[in-house]
């Protein structure tokens, strides 16, 4: 939540430099408040498991939240009951002519397929040139990142030549940035993905900024200036047994897979999974969260006076 204080005070002005949440005593007097409206756009298999990892972090936080979660009408879920589908989704379709404060398109495991050969790729586009004009921030993770990166931006994923799969420690990039307010300097996040966007393809968009970064995992945390549309290739979500029970099942299935790097106790696959990460996921979500709080219009009707700027 922000501090309110008399904005002739000098630390506001220094303080709002800073991009720290400050509010003017006037600003707050006036305040309305209501829940903020975030969806959830699932496009993971197993879609209790990812939408259970998202709302954690999401109540994380004093502030309001109103849910709504999204699936693909154009994809058929196989490890999803339909049954929980029916009672707890709806379609692009059915909320199209609807405004968010925030929105969330997950990561899915279609890597290696080019995008435009995805089953669900015109809709996903859809909802991609939706949320320009209809949410005022996006966060997309990991495949999500990717693909919409690529659609608004151009910029394709390359396929590595092993997979990354593990903990790693990132370095932050821009320590004003109200998304990694509070992060440390070096701060550690989960990665498991095949494919990865390159740094200079980033940098050649004067629009984007990379807030994070490490040798080993390329960009993680990337930003339009306004932050509008915000990019995670890594899993900041994910909880303690996530990697494990992926390492576990690849190997039932005869998969070759390594061990997850720096999550197990000694690298051991038998000793304990070291938690390193879940403060700053927290962290990055209640940020996400407090921007959109500070910044988004009561009226959601007025984000069309937003887009013309």
């Amino acid at each position: 939540m922000p501090i309110i204080v008399p904005k002739e005070l000098p630390a506001y002005k220094t303080l709002r430099e800073e991009n720290v949440f400050v509010m003017p005593e006037k600003r707050a007097q006036k305040q309305d408040i209501r829940p903020l409206r975030i969806a959830i756009v699932n496009l993971m298999p197993t879609k209790e498991v990812t939408e259970t990892q998202l709302i954690r972090m999401l109540a994380n936080t004093p502030l309001q939240v109103e849910l709504e979660l999204l699936t693909m009408y154009s994809h058929e879920s196989k490890n999803t009951d339909q049954h929980h589908l029916d009672n707890f989704y709806k379609t692009y379709e059915e909320i199209k002519h609807q405004r968010y404060d925030g929105m969330i398109i997950t990561g899915a495991p279609v890597e290696y397929l080019p995008f435009s050969e995805v089953d669900y790729w015109k809709e996903l586009t859809e909802i991609f040139e939706y949320t320009k004009s209809n949410v005022f921030s996006t966060l997309h993770i990991c495949w999500g990142a990717q693909a919409a990166l690529y659609y608004h931006y151009g910029i394709d994923k390359y396929v590595m030549p092993e997979k990354l799969f593990g903990v790693f420690k990132h370095t932050l990039k821009d320590k004003k940035s109200e998304l990694t307010r509070g992060f440390d300097e070096e701060f550690y996040a989960p990665h498991s993905r095949h494919t990865q966007v390159r740094k200079e393809d980033i940098q050649n968009i004067p629009e984007l900024k990379i807030l994070a970064e490490s040798e080993a995992t390329g960009p993680h945390i990337i930003a339009t200036r306004d932050k509008r549309m915000i990019f995670v290739q890594g899993h900041m979500e994910y909880e303690r047994d996530t990697l494990k029970l992926e390492y576990e099942r690849d190997i039932k299935k005869g998969l070759k897979i390594d061990v997850p790097m720096d999550y197990f106790k000694d690298n051991n696959p038998t000793k304990r999974v070291i938690v390193k990460w879940s403060g700053h996921g927290n962290l990055f979500f209640a940020n996400w969260l407090n921007y959109i709080y500070q910044e988004t219009p009561y009226d959601l009707n007025k984000l069309d006076e937003l887009n013309k700027k």
